[in-house]
């Protein structure tokens, strides 16, 4: 049997891991326990943050769960298309503001994989209060601690996680009290 070298990820699968990661960046406990702003830009750097973690996790597997986190990427691509488009940024605008959206994606990705690798515990909480907590001066300081100790639990949940699963389209994240709470 012949397989085709390039196989599509089924659309369905794509949709629910990106519907996870929106669904688990949208729950209000990060915006009232965590203090993150309650703005564009605030659940913006939720997804971004979700986002990375996952592609993280599919980076450790093989070449076609690498095939998928790109497929979970290009849905985030399409969704933030759309959703500049919805706040009434123009056609001639959009491309501009897609550029500046995979920039700051790429940019607090790696700012996170750098933070994670890095021996100093308080790496990754820095990291989250330049991002997530710019604008929120000392108070975003200390909750970002708070913040990287639940990023740190995602982590770990997510490792745990066969790829199998993840493939699936089920992806499970740690509620902020430290039970899991899945999201399918």
């Amino acid at each position: 049997m012949v397989r085709p070298l390039f196989r599509r990820q089924p659309k369905d699968t794509i949709a629910a891991l990106y519907g996870c990661i929106v669904a688990q960046a949208r729950d209000p406990r990060f915006y009232t326990a965590y203090a993150v702003p309650d703005t564009v830009l605030g659940r913006f750097d939720l997804i971004v943050l979700h986002l990375a973690l996952v592609l993280r996790r599919f980076r450790q597997g093989d070449k076609a769960a690498r095939a998928l986190a790109q497929g979970v990427f290009d849905t985030f691509c399409r969704d933030m298309d759309h959703n500049l488009r919805e706040l009434g940024t123009s056609d001639q605008g959009v491309p501009r503001q897609m550029r500046r959206v995979a920039e700051a994606f790429y940019g607090r990705a790696q700012a996170y994989d750098a933070a994670l690798a890095n021996s100093r515990k308080s790496a990754l909480a820095d990291a989250l209060a330049r991002n997530v907590y710019a604008d929120t001066g000392e108070q975003g300081a200390v909750v970002a601690g708070h913040l990287g100790a639940y990023v740190r639990q995602a982590i770990a949940m997510l490792d745990e996680q066969s790829l199998e699963n993840l493939v699936r389209g089920v992806v499970r994240f740690p509620d902020q009290a430290g039970q899991p709470i899945a999201a399918e």
